[in-house]
């Protein structure tokens, strides 16, 4: 056993060198090549004692090679090596963009599997990831970038054991489904649902269908998606970013304006109004195809982001856990649906109106601060972090500055709007 003609410091040598040196990894990019490999002809090119070192780790983690030839984690830490020694040459804006493929080449094809498996550690890696290029923008010590590297890929080594078992369990996978569904599900559930509910207390059934089409549009859009992202293209983590990045903030614009239009009508002057305008400019062709483009957005978004971890989820096994945990979120989903719309003809229309704009209000200023975060990660937009705020992603609210400004911005507008729309003294509760 040659493992046993080297020391345990050379091995140890050997894995950090293995880890930090991409060029010492190319050297043996599967373990065919580690096989035919000789401590002499390794020698040769990267000088006896780091081949000596090399090879004690190697031949006790020949598994080593195998990671680095099927996870996209390897190429995270090659990108995350190659941006330090940028760094240490001062070239700021190679090192910014090798941090950020390291996230986006190597980390984000991970996160749907990681994710289901462990969400608090993807939440550690992604912003470790996000410190890291926070450290380079602002030309901090050469040891703190280091530092941050080391931090990074202890948090990769940590992701890669969390990911060994590639069978997942039929337990874990639904649980994963599941919650990934029931969670993207919600937000586009409240939102479609609102506008049926409107339309049923407008009298407008004709448009109705404009909604429906919408939804059904972007499951079609979602379906089209998966097959082309399985069999034609790979998504990128960039494009992905860029797609939740850029939905969410056209959604969050649309129902801030919905929001303030909905608080509006919520007495009854302003709603007896809106009633006898109803067949003319109010809900016209133009207004019918702007509903399909809000259900299409809003729903497609989040089939988006179901389907890749979906895809990921798959990937690993526990097949039927996955279609049980899916099947389940649908049903509790179709409930929820049911249910608010249930309530909401019971709702005095002035009611219904008021409990709307705050629906609207509040998932749009969750929507502007996931945006933001999404085009963070894709390197659309800097990052400024603010470490005495809390990351709540249920509430988009992420700790950065741009993230909690752009959310301040919306709640400022909202309540302007809300105000200049606010119910003239003496008006009559709409019924």
């Amino acid at each position: 056993m040659g493992r046993f003609a080297f020391t345990d410091a050379e091995a140890a040598e050997g894995r950090r060198l293995w880890e930090s040196d991409p060029a010492i990894r190319a050297v043996f990019p599967d373990l065919a090549a580690l096989t035919q490999a000789t401590p002499a002809e390794l020698a040769t090119r990267i000088g006896e004692t780091k081949a000596r070192a090399v090879t004690a780790y190697l031949r006790r983690h020949p598994e080593a090679t195998v990671r680095a030839e099927g996870s996209t984690l390897s190429l995270a830490r090659t990108r995350l090596a190659e941006s330090e020694a940028a760094y240490r040459r001062g070239d700021r804006r190679a090192a910014t963009d090798l941090a950020l493929s390291a996230y986006l080449d190597g980390v984000e094809p991970m996160e749907p599997a990681l994710g289901a498996r462990d969400g608090a550690l993807l939440r550690r890696v992604e912003t470790a990831m996000t410190d890291l290029r926070v450290s380079i923008s602002r030309g901090a010590p050469a040891q703190e970038v280091a530092d941050r590297v080391a931090r990074a890929n202890a948090l990769l080594d940590t992701a890669e054991r969390a990911l060994a078992p590639e069978e997942a369990d039929n337990l874990a996978s639904f649980l994963g489904a599941f919650t990934i569904l029931l969670r993207e599900g919600l937000e586009a559930i409240f939102i479609v649902v609102a506008m049926i509910a409107f339309l049923r207390k407008a009298e407008r059934p004709e448009v109705l269908r404009y909604v429906h089409g919408g939804w059904v549009a972007a499951l079609v859009a979602g379906g089209a998606t998966w097959a082309a992202a399985t069999f034609f293209i790979s998504i990128s983590g960039a494009s992905r970013e860029l797609t939740e990045g850029f939905g969410s903030l056209l959604a969050a614009v649309v129902l801030v304006s919905v929001g303030i239009w909905m608080h509006g009508k919520s007495h009854a002057d302003a709603w007896q109004t809106y009633i006898r305008d109803k067949l003319s400019h109010a809900l016209s062709k133009r207004s019918a195809w702007f509903l399909f483009l809000l259900a299409f957005v809003v729903v497609y978004r989040e089939v988006f982001e179901t389907i890749l971890f979906y895809a990921a989820i798959w990937s690993q096994g526990g097949h039927l856990g996955m279609l049980a945990g899916a099947l389940t979120a649908v049903a509790i989903l179709a409930v929820v649906a049911w249910a608010l719309l249930a309530y909401s003809k019971r709702l005095p229309i002035g009611r219904f109106f008021s409990l709307s704009s705050i629906l609207m209000a509040i998932l749009s200023v969750v929507l502007v601060g996931k945006g933001v975060a999404a085009l963070q990660e894709a390197g659309w937009l800097d990052v400024h972090p603010l470490a005495w705020i809390p990351r709540i992603e249920i509430l988009g609210l992420y700790p950065t500055v741009e993230g909690v400004a752009v959310q301040l911005l919306t709640i400022a507008i909202l309540v302007v709007g809300f105000s200049r729309h606010a119910a003239p003294k003496g008006a009559r509760p709409a019924s």
